[in-house]
């Protein structure tokens, strides 16, 4: 059942991504690249007064990486950049499997990667938008 679930929130987020697409609006825009398969992402978020109003990404990659990002986007837009740092680290928690029953519920659709940390090869695809976030978020604030 956990697999259907993470199989179904890859696809619609793969078939419908909610935030890919460019950012006129935005205040600050950084990028991430994993080397060991090339993906890559420019990730960019309009910040007003602390708080993400708004958040796109652009980039080429595989599946995990790119529903990734959009469901990092889905998360972390309407909340402050502390929420964002601290969800990051939670997902980061999540990856290595350290991540207990309260805190993956905080990390809502993200928590569909989970098993993720199962496979490595993929782990740096999920964690992707989410160090690139990490990145933004400590150039800019």
């Amino acid at each position: 059942m956990e697999s259907n679930f993470y199989n179904e929130v890859l696809i619609d987020h793969n078939l419908h991504p909610f935030h890919r697409h460019d950012l006129p609006c935005a205040t600050c825009t950084t990028d991430g690249v994993n080397p060991t398969c090339g993906d890559d992402i420019s990730l960019s978020l309009e910040i007003k007064d602390g708080v993400i109003v708004n958040g796109a990404y652009m980039g080429v990659g595989c599946a995990v990486s790119q529903a990734s990002a959009d469901i990092m986007l889905e998360l972390v837009i309407g909340r402050t950049t502390e929420e964002a740092k601290h969800l990051a680290h939670l997902f980061d928690k999540m990856i290595r499997g350290e991540i207990n029953d309260d805190e993956l519920e905080e990390l809502e659709e993200a928590g569909a990667l989970q098993n993720v940390s199962r496979m490595p090869a993929r782990v740096k695809c999920a964690k992707l938008g989410w160090r690139t976030l990490e990145t933004l978020l400590e150039e800019n604030g």
